[in-house]
């Protein structure tokens, strides 16, 4: 399956000043898989050292001359390492911390070696490990999970992409067999989501059971991975905060509470759960912003957030949502439909490298999404269904006065009372 990050690791290859590559990402996003089809398309071979699955790797890195590491893992691979032509990929890296180490040298002494990194708990191990990180001597880039665009891609959808991008450019509405089509795909990924082992088997077999299937395996890796790295004490908190993600989503207020975890829980009790969930890279927070000024991110209030998952089809999973419910619009999930859909919106804006915030006035209204397009603050309302209601976007409006507001919903494109009509399909487009 295309992943568009592929281009930015060539980008890398063909960097005269690169340096040791880390690519970051949650479990699952398929990181090893886009290295390992990288480095088999553009390398003469690939030297992949896996450091949770070999324990013997570990001893190599004893020594951190570049020259001594290389020679010994030459001999243990069977494979002759060639300066520009071999790709070197050091997986799950955070369970060997000399080898994280090591970069540093392979930087400053050999950077003639194409050296890439991976670590699905690359995050919360450096923070929280008690070694020495190459600060400066390293590149980093993150995978995320497969974005809307490139769900259209595994579908064989690159036209219809094309016809949304043009749309989205012109404000001009898609026809309406084809917008039809991309609202179904856009409930598809709302249960299938952007996981590549979901994607894949989605599109081979169509069978919903299969897939929730999947992702409940997915889930439980995660709940597995939250005693690695992580005192004691600590594992049972983040693994009931992690499954308050969706519970909370299905609020009418979306904010994160710690007291709907149990009475008179408190934020101190919590945060180090909250860290643990947010540097491993399946949840994120998004914060109220307080004043629309620039920077946004200093004006942002810590105490207010919302807590959304790396992964939409694993936050319907959370809860056990059926694919009827999402492509058939039952009525009864709307509460948590509309959480839902913030988070699915809120991922495709992360991977198109917006850091998103929200606004409250003093009253009732609030704008879903506040971000920085370009030299201008926009606001983004979302709603999940045609209605265009904009009572809260329309306080906004006129208490700021923005050059121009984004309503993300199931309409066509458009753009009418200074209002950009984007339809939820299309939200990879806002770059």
């Amino acid at each position: 399956m295309e992943r568009k990050i592929y281009k930015e690791l060539l980008e890398w290859k063909n960097d005269t000043n690169r340096k040791p590559l880390i690519l970051q990402g949650a479990r699952q996003v398929g990181k090893t898989y886009i290295v390992n089809l990288f480095g088999g398309n553009e390398y003469a071979n690939t030297v992949y050292c896996n450091f949770e699955k070999d324990q013997d790797l570990h001893e190599f890195f004893n020594d951190l001359t570049p020259s001594t590491i290389l020679n010994k893992l030459s001999i243990y691979k069977r494979k002759e390492i060639i300066k520009g032509q071999t790709l070197i990929v050091f997986d799950e890296i955070q369970a060997c911390p000399s080898a994280i180490t090591s970069l540093k040298y392979f930087n400053e002494d050999s950077p003639e070696y194409h050296i890439i990194a991976l670590g699905s708990l690359l995050g919360v191990s450096i923070n929280r490990g008690n070694f020495s990180f190459p600060v400066g001597k390293v590149q980093f880039m993150t995978l995320y999970p497969m974005d809307f665009e490139e769900y259209l891609l595994a579908r064989n959808e690159k036209p219809l992409i094309d016809m949304i991008k043009d749309c989205y450019s012109n404000n001009k509405p898609l026809d309406n067999a084809f917008h039809k089509r991309a609202l179904d795909y856009y409930k598809e990924y709302l249960f299938v989501g952007g996981l590549p082992e979901v994607v894949e088997e989605y599109g081979k077999n169509h069978n919903p059971e299969l897939v929730r299937i999947i992702q409940n395996s997915i889930l439980d890796s995660y709940f597995n991975d939250m005693g690695k790295y992580n005192k004691q004490t600590e594992i049972p908190k983040t693994r009931i905060v992690f499954k308050n993600i969706s519970t909370q989503l299905s609020k009418e207020n979306k904010k994160f509470q710690y007291s709907q975890i149990k009475k008179g829980a408190r934020a101190s009790e919590y945060e180090n759960a909250i860290e643990w969930l947010c540097l491993s890279g399946i949840a994120s927070q998004m914060f109220r912003i307080e004043q629309i000024k620039l920077p946004l991110d200093a004006y942002r209030s810590i105490n207010d957030f919302k807590f959304f998952m790396n992964d939409v089809g694993l936050c319907g999973a959370n809860l056990d949502i059926h694919y009827g419910d999402i492509f058939g619009d039952n009525p009864l999930l709307d509460n948590f439909k509309g959480g839902l859909v913030e988070n699915y919106v809120y991922n495709q804006l992360m991977e198109n490298g917006f850091i998103s915030y929200y606004w409250t006035s003093k009253s009732d209204a609030e704008v879903d999404f506040i971000i920085r397009l370009k030299e201008d603050i926009i606001p983004i309302e979302v709603k999940s269904s045609t209605n265009n209601r904009s009572k809260s976007l329309n306080v906004y409006v006129e208490r700021y006065k923005p050059a121009y507001s984004i309503r993300i919903s199931q309409k066509n494109f458009g753009f009418d009372n200074n209002i950009k009509s984007v339809p939820l399909y299309a939200t990879f487009c806002i770059k």
